[in-house]
């Protein structure tokens, strides 16, 4: 049986938090933050958020 790729979510920072996007049938709020990467996976939901090219290219300058 196969799974829905879980969703990907491109962000312009790399720290932020995700709360499942379910209002009240999502998750507790996590904060999360990227590091030195360029993408970054919710542990609850598995969402995965990817920094935009221009916002990494930013970081670069």
């Amino acid at each position: 049986m196969n799974s829905p790729a879980p969703e990907v979510i491109v962000v312009d920072k790399r720290r932020l938090a995700c709360d499942g996007g379910g209002g009240a049938l999502g998750h507790p709020r996590v904060y999360l933050e990227m590091g030195q990467g360029t993408e970054v996976e919710c542990p609850y939901c598995d969402r995965k958020f990817v920094l935009s090219r221009e916002a990494a290219e930013a970081d670069d300058h």
